[in-house]
């Protein structure tokens, strides 16, 4: 039982989901689409590297900048805390290559050109400078935004976010090495689908993101110690990234600050597969990031 258990939470880091938690047919995804479709904002298609990446922009103020875990979109991912984190400032949400309506490269995914694809897609919308908030895999890729691109980043949140592969449970790696369409949630699929119908598109994102974890090399310590943005980790007292590997990036980054949520992977944040009727995390951890990324800047 327990080894069951075990591997159904592995399959969390590369789809950013908790498949046990999701309610049965209760059609998460339609719960927040309703939630987005709320909202207004406006959207486009930007020529980067090579590829068409899709964006939506919310609100008025300083940037805020949302990446999405692997296997998701805008929407799945995000769709039920846009609408508080608009309320004060200007969200800048995309989708990544082969995610929901970017197009793909033809090439591997790779954390380092994900960081650079967001760099170029906020140099095409003339923005400066911005903080950032990355979950799951879209956090790596904030960390590599931070360490590439440290002249746009102000402030980062990184969301159950891995840097070393001893971050999540042994089991995990031999997981990601059978990884396979059928077993991605379906909550996960339909939102994919919804806004690309296309099969083919489908499982070329899920096998981009299935190599990029069997492949995943530790970030070195010496390039997580030289992140200077101020920095608030988050994780799920229940999430597949482990306590103690969100508490070694707390003590590695300076001045960095850590949250431990009660929940699983993403349900903080309102993650389209753990949506719960009674579920109340984001309400105050919405406010707590907003708090973070309001303050006075510190001294150095």
């Amino acid at each position: 039982m327990k080894r069951t258990i075990v591997y159904t939470v592995l399959a969390l880091l590369i789809l950013s989901s908790f498949k046990s938690l999701s309610q049965s047919k209760e059609n998460n995804y339609q719960i927040s689409k309703a939630v987005y479709d709320t909202l207004t904002f406006k959207s486009g298609y930007s020529k980067v590297n090579g590829i068409k990446i899709y964006y939506e922009i919310y609100g008025k103020g300083k940037p805020l900048v949302l990446i999405h875990g692997g296997g998701s979109t805008i929407q799945s991912n995000f769709g039920q805390v846009i609408q508080m984190l608009a309320k004060n400032r200007k969200i800048i949400a995309m989708e990544l290559q082969a995610h929901g309506r970017t197009s793909d490269r033809g090439k591997d995914s790779s954390f380092e050109q994900d960081a650079d694809d967001v760099w170029g897609l906020l140099k095409n919308l003339k923005i400066d400078k911005a903080d950032f908030l990355g979950f799951s895999n879209g956090g790596t890729t904030t960390i590599q935004i931070a360490l590439r691109h440290p002249d746009i980043v102000d402030k980062i949140v990184l969301c159950s976010t891995l840097c070393k592969r001893s971050g999540v449970p042994a089991q995990f790696w031999d997981f990601m090495k059978q990884a396979n369409l059928a077993n991605m949630p379906q909550e996960l699929k339909d939102a994919y689908l919804a806004v690309t119908p296309n099969p083919e598109g489908l499982q070329i994102m899920h096998d981009r993101d299935a190599k990029r974890m069997v492949n995943f090399k530790d970030i070195p310590d010496a390039q997580i110690k030289s992140i200077k943005a101020q920095t608030l980790i988050i994780i799920g007292d229940k999430d597949v990234i482990t306590p103690e590997h969100a508490i070694e990036m707390h003590r590695q980054i300076t001045g960095s600050e850590l949250a431990i949520i009660p929940g699983v992977h993403g349900e903080y944040i309102g993650e389209i597969t753990t949506l719960k009727s009674n579920s109340k995390e984001a309400e105050f951890v919405i406010p707590m990031i907003e708090n973070f990324l309001d303050k006075s800047e510190r001294k150095q």
